[in-house]
């Protein structure tokens, strides 16, 4: 089927499968955007329909994602529904001519991915994966942090992504939360790690891992460290970043200074003489706060999307990157399954 044409001046028909908990957020940010128009929700919780049916009189509602495609009133599906159905139903969406956006983590194997990747091209539609944190003015701003130079080479990455969580039922806790942390290393840095370790535990008889370690090293000689459990009391998103001129700390949960840059560090030399364990050289200056752009990073990325379809703009977050985060992931699995060793990256 071809792919669905969006005349002049007409708005973008959107549909949403699956309303559970990230689903009224895509439905609420499609709705506000100008040249927009949230037209059918899939569900397969008849209660959840009802409460669509409420707030939203205008938008049909379904159980059924091959009903909800066979009417005429889509032009693009959004996706959010548990990664074990994401290959399916986004082949139904592209087999039927629309475009998509998949929920993090894009599938559940990288040959889903790549299959998707390949629908997608051939049927001219644009493919885009929901790693909302690269549309978050911190994250663009740390990015732009490194392209000035302004924090110089980059020595680590370092990240802590916990909370009490819910305990998925198909994956474990790094494919549920490090996806968030892999999609920003993919996005700050331009080169690819070359391995990964990936180290579990699981607690509480879920069968899955429910706190896990992932090391990734670079060529370049960066390391980048995720962080990821369930089962912490509190709620921590923060992310370490240092280089050799600045370090940047991170924090998503702080409400508005969430990036802090700071001129500390270890000085490489000091009227030529070298650094020695004997002979630190510290550096100590001050703090800056940059200002943030603070509208809603998933309000962005649907903005994005959109003009993806309209203008024929590349996705920041296409199948590439979806099926690259993908790759880790599976790595992590290998790593796990081998007792934490490393793991080549390399194809």
């Amino acid at each position: 089927m071809p792919a669905a044409s969006v005349s002049s001046g007409e708005p973008i028909r959107v549909a949403v499968i699956g309303y559970g908990y990230w689903g009224p957020n895509l439905v609420r940010n499609f709705s506000g955007l100008d040249g927009c128009a949230v037209t059918a929700v899939c569900d397969l919780d008849a209660e959840v329909l009802e409460a669509v049916a409420r707030r939203y009189p205008s938008v049909r509602t379904t159980d059924d994602a091959t009903a909800l495609l066979r009417g005429d009133d889509i032009d693009a599906v959004a996706i959010a529904t548990p990664v074990s159905t994401h290959h399916r139903l986004a082949r139904q969406v592209i087999e039927s001519g629309r475009h998509v956006l998949i929920e993090k983590p894009m599938t559940s194997t990288a040959e889903e991915a790549r299959d998707l990747i390949a629908m997608a091209e051939a049927a001219g539609v644009v493919l885009m994966v929901d790693h909302t944190f690269l549309y978050t003015g911190a994250v663009r701003k740390i990015r732009e942090l490194l392209d000035s130079g302004e924090v110089g080479t980059p020595f680590y990455f370092d990240s802590e992504r916990i909370s009490l969580g819910l305990l998925q039922q198909d994956i474990n806790v790094i494919w549920d939360l490090a996806p968030h942390d892999l999609s920003i290393l993919q996005y700050l840095f331009d080169e690819s790690p070359e391995s990964l370790q990936a180290v579990g535990y699981r607690h509480v008889g879920s069968g899955r891992e429910e706190m896990a370690t992932l090391n990734l090293h670079y060529p370049g000689g960066l390391h980048a460290q995720v962080r990821v459990s369930w089962l912490s009391p509190v709620k921590v998103r923060r992310t370490l970043l240092g280089g050799s001129r600045r370090m940047i700390v991170y924090d998503d949960v702080e409400p508005s200074e969430k990036i802090r840059v700071y001129d500390k560090g270890v000085a490489l030399d000091l009227d030529g003489e070298e650094v020695t364990p004997l002979k630190p050289i510290y550096r100590a200056g001050d703090v800056h706060i940059p200002t943030l752009d603070r509208t809603e990073a998933l309000q962005v990325e649907a903005a994005h999307f959109l003009e993806c379809i309209r203008d024929g703009v590349r996705p920041l977050t296409g199948g590439p990157e979806g099926l690259a985060v993908v790759e880790w992931l599976e790595a992590a699995d290998r790593s796990l399954a081998a007792g934490g060793t490393f793991v080549s990256l390399e194809s």
